[in-house]
């Protein structure tokens, strides 16, 4: 049986068991993000993994974290596989905008064990490996799991993430021209909202009050633009319709992995612009257009190129580029064959 831990259940987490139940055992223990929940939780999970322990096999984390030092520990000392997928955050530190687990004493403590002693990591994207950061000039430019932890010896492969184009797909549905849509959770807290670019997206429809702007994900964040809809968390036949409707996906943000709204969003016909940040450039490539500096004077004159541009190419594109490149198929055989299933 593996066991499978993680800060937080997401849609990620969903595919990943509904890709490996079928072929090995596996139980699902959700960690908390709560601080004041920690030691709780830590007690918790050390007698959840000493229960299960005789009929365990692996253990396998999304994130390194709090919620991932026991399974590594619990791993070395019986001799069983450990697997860490690293996703974004457990692989940055960028205390200037609040964001990255290296920004934080203990927290950077449990990452940088989980990390150094667990048997593989499983990063989504070449970025989180080493990556010399350009995008924001005031965030310092060595990020990614070999900068901040230079001595890390745990092998690495990096398995990008990948998407069912036959649930993902264009509708073939009409799209308002300049509606522009992006996704992201707990957006209503201001360093949460900078991280996903919303900032910068606030700027462009003040800019053009006749664009409209779609941001789906947290029903809390208020935005001062009245051509701005704000959307709560959508389930994936909502979110489908919704990219469907929109014309343009936005993905500004500051630090990224591997977006999984970016793939989803593409596959189903959205002209792409995104941020020169993790793996949004390779996601993209030439389907869309490329930010390469957090710069509001250098994104209007990038939108100004799409009004004189053949969108439709570009779409399709997009679904092509993420139906032969990130292929759900294609991950979920890497991904089994490196847990040995």
């Amino acid at each position: 049986m593996i066991i499978y831990t993680f800060p937080v259940r997401t849609a990620f987490i969903d595919r990943d068991l509904e890709m490996i139940g079928p072929v090995s055992a596996i139980k699902s223990l959700e960690f908390t993000q709560s601080p004041l929940k920690l030691p709780f939780f830590f007690i918790l999970q050390f007698f959840q993994l000493l229960w299960y322990l005789p009929k365990t096999s692996q253990y396998l984390c999304f994130f390194g974290g709090y919620h991932s030092v026991l399974p590594a520990w619990f791993g070395k000392i019986f001799g069983k596989k450990c697997t860490i997928q690293a996703g974004g955050t457990d692989c940055i530190n960028m205390p200037e905008i609040g964001y990255g687990n290296f920004r934080k004493k203990w927290l950077r403590k449990a990452t940088v064990y989980s990390f150094k002693n667990c048997s593989l990591i499983l990063p989504v994207a070449e970025a989180l490996v080493k990556q010399d950061y350009r995008y924001d000039p005031k965030i310092s430019p060595k990020q990614g799991l070999l900068n901040l932890i230079p001595d890390l010896k745990t092998p690495i492969q990096v398995i990008p993430n990948g998407f069912d184009t036959e649930y993902w797909r264009d509708l073939g549905k009409g799209r308002k021209p300049f509606s522009f849509i992006s996704v992201a959770t707990g957006t209503s807290n201001p360093a949460r909202a900078i991280v996903k670019g919303y900032d910068l997206i606030e700027k462009l429809a003040e800019n053009h009050s006749d664009w409209t702007f779609t941001l789906v994900g947290d029903s809390a964040y208020v935005s001062p633009n009245s051509n701005v809809l704000v959307l709560g968390k959508m389930n994936p036949a909502e979110l489908l319709k919704s990219y469907n409707s929109h014309q343009f996906y936005l993905q500004l943000s500051t630090s990224e992995g591997f977006p999984n709204a970016l793939g989803e969003a593409m596959a189903c016909g959205c002209v792409p612009i995104g941020s020169a940040v993790g793996a949004i450039p390779e996601i993209i490539g030439n389907a869309g257009f490329l930010l390469f500096k957090k710069d509001f004077g250098e994104l209007e004159p990038l939108l100004e190129i799409t009004k004189n541009t053949p969108l439709q190419p570009l779409a399709n594109r997009a679904r092509i580029r993420i139906e032969m490149l990130f292929n759900f198929e294609q991950r979920k055989s890497k991904i089994l064959k490196k847990l040995n299933l």
